[in-house]
């Protein structure tokens, strides 16, 4: 077996607790056209790039606004919230300081953007943990894809097998081991009902960073 060189964490779910903002978002921004979220709509988003949730959302109800237009309105919304009031998830923190010490290197991998991640980051005290963020903007791919995970991998200077990924989703699970990595599912409310397929497809499941700790 390789020996462990870099963590990649996600963001959303994983390293912070904000999944209720996007719930709320959904809510407003669709009650805001005369709408109602659809039950599987939220699932449906929950991996796509920004971008592709715009592109989406669009072509599923219609709108008139463009994918830019559709992204400045959320982001608009989020950004106060990611700021100010989002914060990290139990124990993260001291896991984060415990991996510095050691001979690792730490990455983000996250479907979100700079203009949410680096201000939650900063605020919670953690932004100079990571030796890089990545984006899926940056492939043009969402999480069912290897693709984030391999550049994050190559920007931090290991091999794919060198890394661990830590998730809350499927489809991030599944991703990071397409791209050939080792894979820790974390628990999230936004996902509590994959528990058990988690458990199932990843190397290990936490229901806590305690755990670790």
């Amino acid at each position: 077996m390789n020996e462990i060189k870099a963590i990649i964490f996600d963001l959303d779910g994983t390293l912070i607790d904000s999944m209720y903002v996007w719930h709320k978002i959904d809510i407003d921004f669709l009650a805001e056209r005369g709408l109602k979220v659809p039950p599987d709509y939220e699932q449906a988003i929950k991996t796509m790039h920004f971008e592709t949730a715009a592109e989406y959302t669009i072509a599923r109800f219609g709108f008139k606004e463009t994918p830019q237009e559709i992204m400045s309105i959320w982001l608009n919304m989020a950004l106060n919230e990611y700021a100010h009031n989002v914060r990290l998830k139990d124990n993260v923190e001291e896991l984060l300081k415990r991996l510095k010490t050691l001979s690792v290197k730490i990455g983000i991998a996250t479907s979100s953007k700079p203009i949410l991640a680096e201000p939650v980051l900063k605020n919670n005290g953690v932004y100079d943990c990571f030796d890089i963020i990545c984006y899926t903007s940056e492939v043009g791919l969402d999480k069912r894809h290897p693709d984030i995970y391999l550049l994050t991998a190559k920007k931090l200077g290991v091999k794919p097998e060198e890394c661990i990924v830590f998730e809350d989703i499927i489809d991030g699970i599944n991703g990071a081991k397409l791209a050939g990595m080792r894979t820790i599912a974390v628990y999230d409310e936004g996902s509590a009902d994959d528990v058990e397929i988690l458990k199932s497809v990843a190397d290990k499941y936490i229901y806590s960073f305690t755990e670790l700790l």
